[in-house]
């Protein structure tokens, strides 16, 4: 990546996301912050200059810099997302730690955080804007839709379907061929054997419906 990049929130992930782009040595020319506490504060000695709305910083995405947007709430990191589609005509770029592993096989979109040790197997296919925390496993032929979470050391097996919007928390095993609906919600640990709707939510071992 020749040109620097600008970090789209500054909590969260974002710090992580720092990490990532030093660790394989791109430049943070700073971040961008709603919360106007941090701005003129430093992370990790880069600066938190303004507002991510702010015409002043976003003019500087796209032909000087690259962005990422480094926030955990999905629908402000749609909201975000869009803004730089409309605005700046970019799509952000990935953030994909140097120890993360990726088959030369799988499909990866845009603005994707991929943490340490994180496993993308072979023909998988992984859509926009989603987030996978330290040593996620995402296993051959899987497909992940837009905007999905997976946490801390869960694995996706083989040919599981996750549609836009799903959160995965921590720990989590889903076996090979379920499809977790959209907006679902997996509580972390959870063991999930069987598919799950749209906006549902499940936890347990094996993982059951939360009324």
């Amino acid at each position: 990546m020749d040109k620097p990049v600008i970090i789209l929130g500054a909590t969260g992930i974002a710090q992580s996301a720092l990490e990532i782009f030093n660790s394989n040595q791109v430049m943070v020319y700073g971040f961008l912050d709603e919360d106007e506490s941090m701005h003129g504060t430093e992370i990790n000695t880069v600066s938190v200059l303004g507002n991510p709305e702010d015409d002043g910083f976003l003019k500087l995405i796209g032909k000087k810099s690259e962005a990422f947007v480094a926030v955990d709430d999905v629908k402000y990191r749609k909201y975000l997302v869009k803004m730089l589609n409309e605005k700046r005509k970019v799509q952000p770029v990935n953030a994909i730690h140097n120890t993360a592993n990726i088959s030369t096989d799988a499909v990866i979109g845009h603005g994707n955080f991929i943490n340490a040790r994180v496993v993308i197997g072979t023909g998988a296919e992984i859509g926009q804007h989603c987030i996978f925390h330290t040593g996620a496993i995402i296993d051959y032929k899987a497909k992940l839709g837009d905007f999905v979470q997976v946490g801390a050391g869960s694995v996706i097996n083989s040919e599981v379907t996750v549609e836009e919007g799903a959160f995965i928390g921590s720990g989590v095993t889903i076996v090979s061929g379920v499809k977790i609906g959209k907006n679902a919600r997996i509580g972390a640990g959870s063991v999930v054997i069987a598919s799950v709707g749209d906006n549902e939510t499940v936890f347990g071992n094996p993982a059951q419906k939360v009324k």
